[in-house]
C-alpha cells in the first residue's frame, strides 16, 4: 500500500514545492490530540529522516514516519476548495471513527 495525492492535491503540492525549491516533498503523518486520539499533519519536508518511508508520485515524494505509516499507510490525500475556504482532506482507510468536529481520528487498534 501507498499514501497517494489526488490529481487536485498533487497540483497544490506540486505549487508548493515550485514555491520552496529547498523542500524535498511533503511530509506527512500523524500527532495526537483531541477528542479522538489522532490527528493528520501535512508540512513540506525540509529532509529525511531516519526511519521514514518515501512514496513517490509523479516528482513528488511523500516522507511518512514509522510511527504514522501503519495509522496512514493506504490514505488518499485530497485538496478541496469551498467557496473562500481551502483544504487537504484525508480518506484513510484506518480511521475507525472520527470526533464530532472531524479533527480527530480513532483506529481499531485504538480501539483495543
Amino acid at each position: 500500500m501507498a499514501v497517494t495525492l489526488a490529481p487536485a492535491a498533487l497540483a497544490r503540492v506540486q505549487h508548493f514545492l515550485t514555491e520552496t525549491p529547498a523542500a524535498l516533498g511533503l511530509r506527512f503523518g500523524v500527532t495526537r490530540t483531541g477528542c479522538s486520539g489522532w490527528q493528520h499533519v501535512a508540512d513540506l519536508a525540509r529532509e529525511q529522516r531516519e526511519g521514514d518511508t518515501v512514496f513517490e508520485q509523479d516528482g513528488v515524494r511523500i516522507f511518512v514516519d514509522a510511527v504514522s505509516l501503519p495509522l496512514v499507510e493506504g490514505t488518499r490525500i485530497d485538496f478541496l476548495k469551498q467557496g473562500l475556504g481551502e483544504m487537504f482532506v484525508f480518506q484513510n482507510p484506518n480511521a475507525t471513527a472520527e470526533c464530532g468536529c472531524g479533527e480527530s481520528f480513532t483506529t481499531s487498534a485504538d480501539a483495543a
